[in-house]
């Protein structure tokens, strides 16, 4: 029989989780996309200087600056021209008279309508496209955060914060995944000066699959020489992010925010600016300029990466490629509307993205 095309797309969106019990580089990699257009638009540079309901996602330790009322946060993006869709949500309410703040977050990402095709060659070889049909891959994750005050001066303040998250990831009926892991965060500022420092999936993050293939499917997987997985458990190591930030003054109502991060991941060598058998690094860079604390404009770049020189006919040449990224917004009493455009890789033909995001902060607490 002549191996179909959904074989080997099945056998690359899950036989790469089918490890037993083994680290992989870029598992759960959907996590590290970002949320909210702000910090997108930062080059995701924001451990150290997010203040809003975000913080869930980028260091819990920030969600303290949510003060007095519940922030909601939703984001849209699509990606690859639409063909994968990314949404994210939170909310942050602050308690025991602003010392303590509680947090949920979710995120999706999706590839929708993919055509299921190992059908499409009937047994005595004719093609039959009336057996296509289609299915979603969709990973999710479910973030419970809490973060708490430990010094809350005028010029000095301090705080830590913690998630823990469910992650459900599904391809079609024929595979799924549930995880569990734990992040943890710590924030201090001092004056305009800032610090954040975020370890992620720090006691590790696991994925356990479970797999579902008709008798029909394993016929067509075998016959076209793929394999049928299995049980199995994936891990995610340990990441840790460091990041400085400052507010310079621009005058009486202007000032502008720059912030570095780095990345630092202990999963073997990845593609990135400092690249070692155990450690890699990888730098965030962003700005942020605001006029009264109403209009915003944002830069930033990350994802610096080596790859294949556009027109090299002889695959020999690599240079060096990052995702750049711009940004705006204003902020209207309690609500704020940003925009980020992001290109995913600085070469011809590059894919553009779209980030739209809302901030709404619930009515204040009227005074007796």
């Amino acid at each position: 029989m002549r191996i179909t095309r959904l074989a080997k797309l099945i056998c690359l969106l899950i036989l790469p989780c089918c490890g037993f019990g083994q680290f992989r580089k870029y598992s759960n990699e959907f996590l590290n996309i970002g949320a909210g257009a702000r910090g997108l638009g930062m080059g995701a540079a924001q451990s150290a200087s997010v203040s809003d309901g975000t913080a869930g996602y980028w260091n819990p330790a920030g969600l303290t600056s949510v003060q007095d009322n519940p922030s909601i946060n939703l984001m849209h993006a699509s990606y690859f021209d639409n063909i994968g869709k990314y949404d994210y949500g939170s909310f942050a309410i602050p308690i025991s008279d602003n010392k303590r703040t509680l947090g949920f977050s979710i995120l999706r990402f999706a590839v929708d309508d993919i055509p299921n095709t190992l059908f499409l060659v009937e047994p005595d070889g004719s093609i039959n496209y009336g057996n296509i049909t289609t299915f979603s891959s969709a990973d999710y994750a479910f973030l419970f955060s809490f973060a708490q005050k430990i010094k809350d001066d005028d010029d000095f303040k301090m705080s830590f914060g913690a998630n823990a998250k469910i992650i459900y990831r599904k391809v079609g009926h024929f595979a799924t995944a549930w995880g569990f892991g734990f992040d943890a965060g710590f924030k201090m500022q001092k004056n305009r000066w800032s610090l954040g420092v975020v370890a992620k999936d720090i006691t590790t993050t696991f994925n356990a699959w479970s797999f579902n293939f008709t008798e029909k499917e394993k016929e067509v997987l075998y016959l076209t020489k793929n394999d049928i997985p299995v049980k199995s458990t994936e891990l995610t190591a340990p990441r840790l992010t460091i990041g400085n930030s400052y507010n310079f003054r621009l005058g009486s109502s202007a000032n502008l925010l720059a912030e570095a991060d780095f990345d630092f991941t202990f999963d073997g060598q990845r593609n990135t600016i400092i690249s070692g058998k155990t450690l890699s690094i990888d730098p965030h860079v962003g700005l942020e300029a605001s006029i009264k604390d109403v209009f915003f404009i944002r830069a930033g770049v990350y994802n610096f990466q080596k790859a294949l020189a556009d027109g090299d006919t002889t695959n020999q040449k690599k240079v060096w490629i990052y995702q750049p990224s711009l940004g705006a917004g204003f902020k209207i009493k309690n609500v704020r509307i940003d925009y980020a455009f992001s290109n995913l890789a600085n070469q011809s033909n590059p894919l553009y993205t779209h980030i739209f995001s809302l901030r709404f902060d619930l009515a204040k607490k009227e005074n007796d």
